[in-house]
């Protein structure tokens, strides 16, 4: 099939670094002009969105809070009034404040529901007038393999990637006939900054039948997937990509 993905328009939440970049890049390989938000990561963003640029793609990158639903507002604003339409939602920005629940404090437990869960919320409530109108529109929601079996101290991040699975399935079974997908990726243990000094992380791989880690590139490969006309009549649906961790 045809490259369905050329010049489509696509925001990604938290592409700055991580699984994040890695979508953006596998977006913008796919000839998708990209916005993609950051927040603390101002050099990486600045690095990426160069990178693409001079290869040959088109990347902007915007300073956004997606847990503010004015800052996720003017993030869907500024992408139309730029490229005239919005075509693409990857829901990915997110935090993680593991502890124990003895030890978790109710603000580890608001950050995480808030960026991880409320963010989705505010990134789709601001975009989905436009996809309705328009009578097309893709949502991919990054979850996790925690969202699907829980993991230990991690009531809050488990609790959150749960609830996007909620979300995805209700969501998508409200907007299909307007032409909308939404789906969700729930990647298992991926090589990030974030995994890659786990102490206990041989320990992790023999838990895990392929036996390694994942790598963002075969996260972002799933997203593309999903976002393309390849996955058209699929819908409300959860890929998990962990290695065979959550059979």
């Amino acid at each position: 099939m045809e490259n369905s993905l050329k010049d489509k328009i696509a925001i990604v939440t938290g592409g700055s670094r991580g699984i994040g970049s890695a979508i953006v890049r596998e977006l913008a390989r796919c000839r998708v002009k990209v916005v993609f938000t950051y927040l603390k990561s101002e050099e990486s963003a600045k690095a990426l969105m160069e990178e693409i640029n001079k290869s040959g793609g088109r990347a902007e990158a915007f300073k956004s809070n997606a847990s503010n639903y004015e800052e996720a507002k003017m993030t869907i604003e500024k992408t139309i009034d730029k490229f005239g339409a919005l075509d693409i939602l990857v829901n990915n920005a997110g935090v993680i404040k593991d502890k124990s629940l003895m030890m978790m404090d109710p603000s580890d437990w608001r950050e995480v529901i808030e960026t991880n869960l409320t963010g989705y919320f505010n990134m789709a409530k601001a975009c989905i007038v436009t996809m309705m109108k328009q009578k097309s529109g893709n949502i991919v929601n990054i979850s996790s393999v925690a969202g699907v079996i829980g993991t230990a101290r991690q009531a809050n991040y488990s609790s959150a990637k749960a609830g996007i699975i909620g979300f995805t399935k209700s969501l998508a079974k409200e907007v299909a006939s307007y032409n909308i997908r939404v789906n969700a990726v729930a990647p298992g243990y991926i090589e990030t900054d974030m995994t890659r000094d786990l102490k206990q992380k041989d320990d992790l791989i023999k838990m895990i039948p392929g036996g390694r880690f994942g790598k963002p590139e075969e996260v972002a490969k799933v997203v593309s997937f999903l976002a393309s006309d390849n996955a058209k009549y699929i819908t409300g649906q959860v890929l998990k990509v962990d290695g065979g961790l959550a059979i």
